[in-house]
C-alpha cells in the first residue's frame, strides 16, 4: 500500500498522523525519512496527540530517544541522526520497545536498517511548493507469509 498526501501547515501534518494511527497495530514501527526540518517530528507530535500524550513531544536528537505515555499505548520516539552504531541502539533498549502496546517512531531509520522490522510503516517527507507545503508518501508493507 502506497499513499501520497500533501500538507500545508503543521496542523495538517498532525491530522495526517492522527488519521493513520487507527490503522497501526500495537507494536507498530514507523520509519520517518526526510531532510532536517522536513516534518518528521511534527508528524510524531500528531501521533502523540492522537494517542492522548499530554506532554510536549520534541526531537530527541541529543538524547536519541524520548518516551511518552498515552491513554492506552506508549510512544517511543527515536532520533538516530547522531547514532554511531546499531549496537548503540541495542544498548538503549530499542528491541524492548518494539512490542505491543508501544508505537515506535524512528527518525533517520537508515542508520539502523538491520534492526528495522520488515513490516514497518515508512513515511517520506519532501518539500513542496511554498514554505510549509510537504509531500508525504506513506508505505506499509505486509509481513511476508511463511510457506
Amino acid at each position: 500500500m502506497i499513499e501520497i498526501f500533501t500538507t500545508r501547515a503543521p496542523e495538517e501534518t498532525w491530522q495526517l498522523a492522527a488519521s493513520l494511527l487507527p490503522r497501526m497495530a500495537d507494536g507498530a514501527v514507523v520509519a520517518l525519512h526526510g531532510d532536517l526540518g522536513a516534518g518528521k517530528t511534527t508528524f510524531t507530535q500528531g501521533l502523540a496527540m492522537a494517542m492522548g500524550v499530554r506532554t510536549p513531544v520534541t526531537s530527541p536528537t541529543f538524547a536519541l530517544m524520548g518516551e511518552y505515555a498515552g491513554a492506552s499505548q506508549r510512544l517511543a520516539h527515536f532520533d538516530l541522526y547522531r547514532l554511531s552504531s546499531e549496537a548503540e541502539l541495542l544498548d538503549i533498549g530499542f528491541l524492548e520497545y518494539v512490542k505491543p502496546p508501544n508505537i515506535v517512531v524512528v527518525e533517520w531509520p537508515e542508520r539502523a536498517d538491520g534492526l528495522m522490522p520488515k513490516d514497518a510503516w515508512h513515511v517520506w517527507f519532501e518539500a513542496g511548493e511554498g514554505g510549509n507545503e510537504r509531500r508525504v508518501r506513506v508505505e506499509k508493507k505486509s509481513p511476508v507469509a511463511s510457506a
